[in-house]
């Protein structure tokens, strides 16, 4: 029989798995996106102050360009130092002058032209004779408009500006300064590799600074998983024990406050398929009201599509108001306008009666305007009717109405119902809370719902009720609304 020689295909699929698992730590995977991340912000800062550097320098050259054309000017417009006379159109003289006087900086260069001919040029050694290129002396010998470029020269590359002296109404000459780019350019590569050293410097403290961070960041979660791994996977209220003040202790907190998010999710999931069919059923139930009643007079038709339109959209509403109401104890934005009370009222009138067998009244509709959301409103009263119908029988009376007492606005829904007891009324606001024995299986979000628009109105909801004799909603809300994010 053949033996498997030591360090054989065992030691090689051990080699493996090691390699493998180090692949896939998590520490390796922190460690290297850090030093990948600060390895770009290195690299991209260094390009940002070589672009910064070389964005001054062009700056630079330009503006001692600009200079040396100034100085020639104000030269030209003087007197000739020898005699005291002006120069008038004396050019020669006037080059001769300014090139006595003025010594070009380094890696820059002058050149002169009189009568579309080379006159003379400074004498700085430079790594290119600007005056021996006969296509760039061609060029700036026939200028008579003042210019500003680079161009490629063996030399490297050169920024000039030629400006012609005229006189007399004609060009008289013309004077050029360049400057070799590349050579200014050389002399800001040191401040660029020191920034690069700084840069690789701080690339390297800040990965051994990372592997730290993330060696004691892995020693918490290996000991919170540990300690996981001991609950059941079915029972959320087990909760890991804390001990101490240390990151392992804070870690196992945010679990522990995790489980406790996770378990009320799953009961906020819970009720919310019971809140979506209780919110849901009454709009599906108009709409279809309205269209087995549709009738083919076009007057008709258009009414009733425009009610079934509103309500489609006020279901689309509901539902993301149900998502709110489920993740915080707060409404949605409203979107206010302008309406009148008393068309609302009747609106909701009007879509309500196809809901149930009741004697349907509509009270005071004060012709007033507010500012409100009339989707929200309209919601609440429908919530407030779909409660009263919940409390009555065929054949009793629902009253819809609204007032405008000031600068407060009442819209109200009250039945002759079975009512409600003192006891009820203290909590009936509060979500999931039902009352009695109610006919609906909703989980008795609806009048918590009503609550939450009334307040996001800046108002409040109330009952009047006693056991036999029915129930008055009312919701008073401000007549105006402030915009939000206006100052008062």
């Amino acid at each position: 029989m053949k033996r498997e020689a030591p360090g054989g295909s065992r030691g090689l699929s051990r080699v493996r798995k090691r390699v493998h698992r180090w692949r896939s730590s998590i520490r390796v995977r922190i460690l290297a996106g850090f030093v990948l991340v600060l390895a770009l912000a290195t690299v991209a800062s260094v390009l940002l102050v070589q672009q910064v550097l070389l964005a001054q320098l062009d700056d630079r050259i330009d503006g001692e360009l600009v200079q040396e054309s100034r100085e020639l000017f104000r030269l030209a417009s003087g007197v000739d130092p020898e005699t005291g006379e002006p120069f008038g159109t004396d050019v020669e003289r006037i080059l001769d002058v300014f090139l006595e006087r003025n010594v070009p900086a380094r890696n820059e260069a002058f050149l002169t032209f009189v009568d579309g001919e080379l006159y003379d040029r400074s004498r700085t050694v430079l790594p290119y004779r600007l005056d021996e290129d006969a296509r760039l002396v061609a060029r700036w010998a026939a200028m008579t408009d003042s210019e500003a470029g680079a161009v490629e020269t063996p030399g490297g590359t050169v920024r000039y500006l030629a400006v012609p002296i005229r006189g007399d109404g004609r060009t008289l000459g013309v004077f050029v300064a360049a400057a070799f780019v590349d050579r200014e350019a050389a002399e800001i590569q040191p401040a660029i590799r020191a920034a690069a050293l700084v840069g690789v410097a701080a690339l390297v403290m800040g990965s051994l600074l990372a592997a730290r961070v993330a060696s004691r960041i892995l020693r918490s979660v290996d000991s919170v998983s540990r300690a996981a791994t001991s609950i059941p996977e079915t029972d959320l209220t087990r909760r890991i024990e804390v001990h101490g003040d240390d990151e392992v202790t804070r870690l196992a907190e945010s679990f522990n406050a995790l489980l406790a998010r996770l378990e009320g999710a799953f009961q906020a999931q819970r009720a919310f398929v019971d809140d979506a069919g209780h919110e849901l059923r009454t709009p599906i139930t108009i709409v279809r009201g309205q269209l087995e009643l549709l009738s083919e007079d076009p007057e008709e038709r258009r009414r009733t599509l425009g009610l079934v339109t509103g309500e489609l959209d006020r279901m689309s509403r509901m539902v993301n108001d149900l998502l709110v109401l489920a993740r915080a104890e707060q409404p949605s934005l409203l979107k206010l306008d302008l309406l009148e009370v008393g068309e609302l009222v009747r609106d909701v009138g009007a879509k309500v009666r196809s809901l149930a067998e009741r004697t349907w009244v509509v009270e005071d509709a004060a012709a007033a305007a507010i500012v409100a959301d009339r989707e929200r409103l309209t919601q609440a009263l429908v919530q407030l009717v779909q409660n009263a119908i919940d409390h009555t029988r065929d054949g009793d009376t629902i009253f819809l109405g609204a007032a405008v007492d000031g600068e407060r606005a009442r819209l109200w829904v009250r039945d002759s119902g079975s009512g409600i007891s003192p006891e009820a009324r203290e909590r009936i606001f509060e979500r999931f809370h039902r009352v009695g024995p109610r006919r609906s299986e909703g989980a008795g979000l609806g009048l918590a719902i009503v609550r939450a628009i009334a307040e996001a109105h800046g108002g409040t909801v109330s009952v009047e009720s006693a056991p036999g004799e029915g129930a008055a909603f009312t919701i008073e809300i401000p007549v105006n609304q402030p915009v939000p994010g206006e100052v008062a």
